[in-house]
């Protein structure tokens, strides 16, 4: 496979990747496209994949395309969430899969088939500044920083939750 041209960026945190695993999987995919869970058991001696990927199966060939990499604390909600989610454990259901969060973040109707909503806000340099007023702010009212969020976007959009 020809390798694609790659952002500068994103290229730069792949590399930065040091733990064994991930770095193993980024540097597969980066070569090869895609990785299935034969290569990570055979070729890699991993039983315990992080994604199923069929090698057989063309239509997750171009499902692979679309993986996004995460963050370790964002890796460990993925697989605690699907790992309790019901069509994981019963129902294995591909296309509820690609409905859900964890596949499609940009659109999703679900997150491990509850009707859930979630959004991840980091405070980076100069901002942290930002955080730490509204931490402030939210321990003089007693509240904790995610529900007041909560009530300023309810403010700004003029809504108010059930």
């Amino acid at each position: 496979m020809t390798e694609p041209e790659l952002p500068y960026e994103f290229l730069n945190k792949c590399k930065a990747v040091t733990a064994k695993r991930p770095r193993t999987v980024i540097e597969h995919i980066l070569q090869h496209g895609y990785i299935t869970t034969e290569e990570l058991k055979e070729k890699y001696g991993y039983n315990h994949p992080p994604i199923e990927i069929s090698g057989d199966d063309e239509a997750n060939r171009k499902d692979a395309n679309s993986y996004m990499l995460l963050c370790g604390s964002a890796n460990r909600a993925k697989s605690w969430s699907c790992e309790h989610c019901s069509n994981w454990r019963e129902v294995k259901n591909p296309e509820i899969c690609r409905k859900c969060y964890w596949a499609f973040p940009d659109n999703y109707d679900h997150i491990a088939m509850h009707q859930l909503r979630r959004t991840d806000i980091m405070w980076v340099g100069e901002e942290i500044a930002i955080y730490d007023a509204l931490k402030k702010i939210t321990i003089e009212l007693q509240k904790d920083i995610p529900k007041y969020i909560k009530e300023i976007i309810e403010k700004h959009l003029g809504t108010t939750s059930p």
